[in-house]
């Protein structure tokens, strides 16, 4: 796999951003750029769906506020290229919608998966914490 197409610190940036918007003070998130074989393998055996997806994340239950939130996000950069050529935005972009995106699922944020997705809730959260970093 190639190497990610946006920084480490930018990442940071991001689930930092997304985590402050939501006053969550203490997180344990990892991300991970994973490739095709990976992130089909996760869809399938976690979520029970075939086939490619851009981001996957998974959130351990908070058992309190003095428990820190945990959680990972998958993310599959040959995906997100081809997201961004359809959508016409640059990669970084694209990364850095997933970066947020999968955070707020690991907050507890959900969406539909229709037409509708991209006026819900969590996809408005979303593009003003993107953009608060712009």
């Amino acid at each position: 796999m190639r190497r990610p197409a946006i920084s480490a610190g930018r990442v940071r940036e991001l689930v930092n951003a997304t985590l402050d918007a939501e006053r969550v003070r203490d997180a344990l998130v990892s991300v991970a750029f994973v490739g095709t074989d990976a992130i089909s393998r996760l869809n399938r055996d976690f979520l029970g769906h075939t086939g490619l997806t851009d981001v996957i994340s998974f959130g351990l239950a908070r058992q309190g506020s003095s428990v820190p939130l945990i959680g990972d996000i998958y993310i599959c950069q040959r995906v997100a290229a081809r997201n961004a050529k359809a959508f016409a935005v640059p990669l970084r972009e694209e990364l850095a919608r997933l970066v947020v995106h999968g955070t707020l699922h690991i907050l507890g944020y959900d969406h539909p998966d229709d037409a509708a997705r991209t006026s819900g809730v969590m996809w408005k959260k979303q593009e003003r914490i993107l953009d608060s970093l712009r």
